[in-house]
């Protein structure tokens, strides 16, 4: 079994393109909610609440030729893929190009702007703006395959689109592909753009907050106040690497990657089964060969759904016992498939730095949510060598991820 280690990340979220930026806005406890005026004309969806990425820029050097297959998902993508291959010394390399690297990246779905066109020509018979690129851009595994020919990725490629467990499973499969010996280097990770359409998903649920007059103050994970969950949006990347050959090569490592789990409730496609989230993480431990006291901090998937914070907190429980635990996405909302790598990318700078980032908004702790440290106002410095995180996607997909401090 070969050992993955992190060589470089990058991320594109409402906080920031940067550690330091994004960590600013964690000890700031400022999330990225706003008003979504542009919904004002959708009759029947109830929130108005998103958090947007308001600054993200198509980067000078992304000539049209290489990017028009691209949507936003895809644009996203490719720059935080850009950012972390140059942050590991990999950028214009050959070992990108001559099969030694590969690719595990999801979304949701793709970019959503094509869809128009097409239920246009599905309600009037017109192919008025359906174009050669317009299914490449909205195909659900249009992230991975752009990153791919962009930067010339000749290794195998693993398209994890599984909604909100997109990005961890490409983090996971990564791991397992370079850990069973099949590539030196991955490009892992996940990417989601902001659509209306994502919110109605979640509204005809009645799982969306519908605090629209004050968006500061939502979403809330694990609090008693509580009432749903706001879309977001970003995009991570981790190129993770083989042990041996990123000391081969002088690499910088950020941290390891040791444990992984996927597993399926098999019961419910979005009832969360509490059970199965708990053998997830003991199956991840289980890969680790650790033990559930050296876990120091847990991220929790955290939406702000009742349902869905009472069935993970119970399992976390079970799983480990009274550990630290918060959620970022009462920061950025739910990136959906970003959020597994967004997430993870945040854990790994954390557990380095020392310092853990609270739940924001979290006044009063549900009673029927479990008996965990929940981390709150200030955060927490914590000194430790392990950390987890957790996502669960509609359809029972569940996931897993431990990363360890490198020494």
């Amino acid at each position: 079994m070969k050992r993955v280690v992190i060589t470089g990340t990058s991320a594109v979220t409402a906080l920031g393109d940067n550690w330091s930026a994004f960590s600013r806005g964690l000890k700031a406890e400022q999330n990225a909610v706003k008003i979504m005026p542009e919904w004002s004309f959708i009759e029947g969806m109830q929130t108005r609440l998103a958090a947007p990425i308001t600054d993200f820029v198509v980067p000078a050097h992304y000539k049209r030729k290489k990017i028009r297959s691209m949507g936003r998902v895809s644009l996203m993508a490719t720059r935080a893929t850009e950012m972390a291959l140059d942050a590991a010394g990999l950028l214009n390399t050959q070992t990108l190009t001559n099969g030694d690297t590969g690719i595990a990246y999801g979304s949701s779905t793709g970019s959503t702007s094509p869809l128009k066109a097409f239920g246009n020509m599905m309600n009037t018979g017109e192919m008025t703006g359906v174009t050669a690129t317009s299914y490449i851009q909205m195909m659900a595994h249009t992230a991975p395959v752009n990153i791919g020919v962009f930067f010339s990725v000749k290794g195998r490629i693993i398209t994890t689109s599984s909604a909100c467990t997109s990005g961890s499973q490409g983090i996971g499969y990564a791991y397992e592909a370079i850990k069973f010996g099949r590539q030196k280097v991955m490009i892992a990770g996940g990417a989601e753009e902001l659509c209306a359409t994502e919110a109605a998903v979640f509204d005809t649920l009645f799982a969306t907050s519908l605090k629209n007059d004050t968006p500061e103050l939502t979403p809330r994970p694990f609090d008693t106040n509580r009432d749903g969950l706001v879309i977001g949006e970003g995009a991570c990347t981790f190129i993770l690497e083989e042990l041996e050959h990123a000391l081969g090569r002088g690499a910088n490592i950020l941290g390891e990657v040791v444990g992984f789990s996927c597993n399926s409730d098999g019961d419910h496609i979005t009832q969360p089964q509490s059970h199965m989230m708990e053998r997830v993480m003991n199956d991840a431990i289980e890969d680790a060969n650790i033990h559930a006291d050296e876990i120091g901090y847990v991220n929790a998937h955290g939406t702000a759904t009742e349902i869905g914070d009472i069935a993970e907190t119970t399992a976390t429980r079970n799983a480990l016992g009274f550990k630290p635990i918060s959620s970022l996405k009462s920061y950025l909302g739910h990136t959906l498939g970003a959020c597994g790598a967004i997430e993870a990318w945040a854990c790994i700078n954390m557990m380095n730095e020392g310092w853990f980032a609270p739940t924001i908004n979290l006044q009063n702790i549900d009673e029927r949510c479990a008996d965990l440290d929940y981390l709150r106002s200030g955060g927490r410095n914590i000194d430790t060598d392990y950390v987890m995180s957790n996502n669960f996607a509609f359809g029972g997909i569940n996931t897993s991820l431990i990363f360890k401090r490198w020494h």
